[in-house]
């Protein structure tokens, strides 16, 4: 039985050189886009979202002073809610990812989305109410055991107190979102997907465009960044409104919250201090020279130039193994370091193979990228991946179901408190590439080998670490230079590559037309600062796997509490099992030296 009505289907993959590969099954949710349990779901999330206000608005402080019983029965029925609009949206989001071109996908995404905020909207009281009882009140109530179920959930809640509004002002941001913030995203998606690009008489998608960026051959990865750039600059005047209006969007909803830093609302939705990160982007700009200018030079010596261009960073290595990887071998060399670090991780992991919770074909119209998407802990997440056999696919499909794990054993936490901040969400990914790499490394035969798999994996940690974070400071440039007034192309261009020029060094040549090359990252338009994540995850899994090699035993079970614990605790304590300490910087220093050892191996091997 198809998963949706034939027009969502999803076009089989049959490929000889990948094999076949796995479109995933959203029947775990809902039988199809047109089910009548979609529409009863969705009548019922908004009737019940009335009763519920009616049934507590005003008298959340009351019952936290006198019947603390009365208000755990009010957080189950909320957590509920949030378990059944939560399933619905995801469903919604999961079909329109596999066809964002396609307009029955986009009308059935923007209809539940609509009626999920129409929904959530009687619900909004609930939070804003929490927050304004007393703080003696609330300490006294978490006295009762029930209640102190949900004390992460309160505490965290908390946190957003002072930067909370009037409930009609909340309620109206909320609402607008839809023809705000959310409709911005949406033409950025569809813009995206829709896009084509000319290389040797055929036209691609972005994703496939983009993957020839690491094609062997230097005449196709040029000819592959000129199509991007060429298209790319065609819509450049779309993608610099889109940028415009989410800066600007973002600034009035930071100016109104009392915001004083222009990334500190993601700083406070990561629970993560602003001085750690500051800490950590200062650590790893100031490893540049030693990290990714040392590389880039080693590289450009091993392909016989003085200088590379852009379209050469990712160029796999003269005795680089080439060879597309079937989805069978991608499959058994995941699971099989897994199993090796942990059986129950393995498990867990081959749950998204055999019980269809992977999208894997690349394919036009499908979102681009890759994405683990944990939908609510009633169900079970599902990966989204576009898998075309490079050596990169694998270990993204291994970061990806390194999410998935971690999503299935945080999920009994429940709705409330499964989802984790985004500087832990990227640990259980990172450490699972981690255990891909060394169990391939492991099993290299020669030292030219060797030599591939080494800088492959430092080029992978410089793309997560030394990029990301130069991401993160073309973002704070772009904010900062917003509040001035609104930015044109050139001027956005130029800001890319002011961080590109500063993070990549003298060893790459900023060609023209690279200046473009900021339109296609969703990060920036979906959730702005989001990527200093992936080089906090890093660092913390470089200093985590050190642990791992140094212990005897019990460290599987530490890390799978770690993982367990979802949002419930905060990374201080998460941490501190292993000896750990994120607020130190010489946490940081330890975790760039492990790959500024790669490079010190590497030059030894050149």
């Amino acid at each position: 039985m198809p998963f949706l009505s034939p027009k969502f289907a999803p076009a089989a993959s049959g490929n000889a050189e990948l094999g076949d590969l796995p479109v995933w099954d959203l029947t775990d949710l809902y039988p199809s886009v047109d089910a009548p349990k979609v529409t009863s779901d969705l009548k019922e999330a908004l009737d019940r979202a009335k009763t519920f206000e009616a049934s507590y608005k005003g008298r959340l402080a009351d019952l936290a002073a006198n019947n603390v019983a009365a208000l755990v029965t009010a957080i189950r029925a909320y957590e509920d809610l949030e378990d059944l609009m939560g399933r619905l949206i995801s469903f919604a989001g999961l079909v329109y990812a596999g066809n964002t071109t396609d307009a029955a996908a986009q009308k059935f995404y923007g209809d539940v989305q609509e009626q999920i905020t129409t929904a959530s909207s009687h619900l909004l009281f609930f939070s804003l109410e929490l927050n304004r009882i007393e703080d003696a009140v609330v300490d006294a109530a978490l006295e009762d055991a029930h209640l102190a179920h949900y004390r992460p959930w309160i505490e965290d809640l908390r946190k957003d107190k002072p930067y909370q509004l009037e409930d009609r002002v909340e309620q109206l941001f909320h609402e607008k979102s839809v023809t705000g913030s959310s409709a911005w995203n949406r033409l950025f998606d569809e813009t995206m997907a829709r896009l084509t690009f000319t290389v040797s008489g055929e036209e691609l998608p972005v994703e496939q465009t983009l993957n020839l960026l690491t094609d062997p051959s230097p005449e196709k990865r040029e000819e592959a960044s000129k199509a991007l750039t060429e298209t790319f600059s065609k819509n450049l005047s779309t993608f610099a409104l889109i940028t415009n209006t989410l800066t600007k969007d973002k600034e009035i909803s930071d100016r109104w919250r009392n915001f004083s830093d222009i990334a500190d609302s993601r700083h406070l939705a990561n629970r993560v201090e602003r001085e750690v990160v500051d800490a950590m982007v200062s650590a790893v700009r100031e490893a540049y020279p030693r990290l990714s200018h040392r590389y880039y030079k080693l590289k450009a010596k091993w392909l016989g130039v003085d200088q590379l261009n852009t379209w050469d960073r990712n160029a796999p290595l003269p005795d680089a193994d080439t060879r597309i990887i079937p989805w069978a071998e991608a499959k058994d060399t995941v699971l099989s370091a897994y199993n090796t670090f942990s059986p129950d991780m393995a498990e867990i992991a081959s749950r998204f193979f055999d019980k269809g919770w992977i999208d894997a074909p690349a394919r036009s119209g499908k979102a681009p990228g890759a994405f683990a998407h944990p939908t609510v802990p009633s169900a079970h997440p599902y990966v989204l991946v576009n898998y075309q056999g490079k050596v990169r696919d694998v270990m993204t499909l291994a970061h990806e179901l390194g999410h998935g794990v971690h999503q299935v054993l945080a999920g009994p936490n429940g709705p409330l408190m499964a989802p984790t901040p985004l500087t832990l969400a990227e640990t259980a990914s990172v450490f699972g590439e981690m255990l891909t790499f060394k169990s391939l490394l492991a099993k290299a035969e020669d030292p030219k080998t060797k030599k591939v798999m080494l800088a492959s994996k430092a080029e992978d940690m410089i793309n997560t670490v030394v990029r990301q974070i130069a991401f993160y400071t073309f973002e704070r440039k772009l904010h900062t230079e917003r509040r001035n007034g609104e930015l044109t192309a050139d001027k956005i261009g130029e800001l890319w590559l002011s961080v590109q020029g500063e993070s990549l060094g003298p060893a790459i040549k900023l060609n023209a037309g690279y200046e473009t090359f900021w339109t296609y990252i969703p990060h920036f338009i979906h959730s702005p600062f989001y990527v200093y994540a992936y080089a906090f995850g890093d660092c913390l899994v470089n200093s985590l796997y050190a642990v791992y090699e140094e212990a005897e035993t019990g460290f599987q079970e530490k890390y799978f509490e770690l993982l367990k614990a979802g949002g419930t605790k905060h990374h201080s304590e998460l941490l501190k099992p292993f000896g750990l300490d994120a607020t130190d910087p010489d946490f940081w220093k330890k975790g760039l030296s492990v790959i500024e050892r790669l490079i010190d191996e590497l030059e030894t091997l050149d």
